[in-house]
């Protein structure tokens, strides 16, 4: 993992960054005190470097469904965090590719996604926090569930030239990524990495590759937007970010490093089994019909979805 000069470049240099952030702005009391921060970025970057989802997929639910932590600054953690995780994941994946040259598409499908997420920021945060939960829940388990059952893979190793058919089709998925972002500080890259699995029937390692490199792109520009458009990041939110700033450092490439190296089958039946157990205890803490109701119709719906997108690529040829 250690033995490409280019990823030991970035690692020592965010490493010694993280360093002079740390001794200016944070100390050793706050983070003895917020140990949790970097407990769940233990679990959530290994997940962001081995599966299509993002760190944030464990650090949004944990902070605002289990910690009771405002939902704003769960998602703004999220997108933080993910800025330092998925970015050494992508580096790490790009340092080690032997054609990196695959990756290029992601250039100008960030653009389209960043779209979204300002259009998100804007017009639908308002939504009640139980519908924002319900909905991320649903999509998370959703997914992981559908795929984690399926038996059938793309096999692409490139991103196949782009039909007249198919473009509204990845502008629609990039955009609503980009809202999801907006939502949940994650989920572009779940969205992303189901049409270029089933519709554009990439291989799963290289679609999880190119939804962490999107995902990491819109964690910085997510970041970057609330930091200096926004103006609203806190300095207890720095903070928080800084405690968990090393583990994500190390914990997103290891995932991207034990991706190469194993079966993921059983790690996406974990995945899927954790994002039940976290739907269950969002309808049993302080249950209501209303969180039942989205719960049930986004779950159906997002399964319905999922469902038929890996059937559809069941349907296809292999070659």
């Amino acid at each position: 993992m250690f033995r490409n000069k280019y990823f030991n470049s970035w690692f020592a240099g965010a490493f010694i960054v993280w360093c002079g952030l740390f001794y200016a702005l944070n100390d050793l009391n706050f983070l003895i005190e917020h140990w949790y921060y970097p407990a769940i970025m233990v679990a959530g970057a290994f997940v962001a470097g081995v599966t299509p989802e993002g760190g944030g997929a464990v650090a949004f639910p944990v902070l605002n469904i289990f910690l009771n932590i405002d939902r704003t600054m769960a998602r703004d953690f999220s997108l933080m965090i993910q800025s330092i995780g998925m970015t050494s994941a992508s580096i790490f994946i790009l340092s080690h590719a032997p054609r990196w040259q695959v990756y290029k598409p992601v250039l100008w499908m960030i653009p389209v996604c960043f779209i979204g997420f300002v259009f998100g920021m804007n017009f639908v945060q308002q939504l009640p926090v139980y519908i924002i939960q319900a909905l991320f829940l649903s999509l998370i388990t959703a997914f992981a569930v559908v795929y984690s059952m399926g038996k059938h893979r793309g096999f692409r190793l490139a991103l196949p030239e782009i039909t007249r058919q198919d473009w509204p089709l990845l502008a629609l998925v990039l955009f609503c990524g980009g809202i999801c972002a907006s939502l949940f500080g994650t989920g572009a890259d779940i969205i992303l990495y189901t049409l270029l699995v089933t519709r554009l029937r990439m291989h799963e390692k290289v679609a999880t590759h190119m939804s962490i490199m999107l995902m990491a792109a819109m964690s910085v520009l997510g970041y970057s937007y609330r930091f200096f458009i926004d103006g609203d990041l806190s300095q207890y939110q720095i903070q928080t970010w800084l405690c968990a700033y090393p583990v994500v450092l190390l914990m997103a490439p290891l995932g991207a490093f034990v991706l190469s190296k194993i079966n993921k089958e059983l790690m996406l039946k974990g995945v899927a089994v954790l994002n039940l157990a976290q739907v269950g205890y969002f309808l049993a803490n302080k249950p209501s019909v209303e969180k039942a109701f989205w719960i049930l119709l986004f779950g159906s719906v997002l399964t319905l979805l999922f469902a038929y997108a890996m059937r559809s690529l069941a349907k296809q040829p292999t070659s």
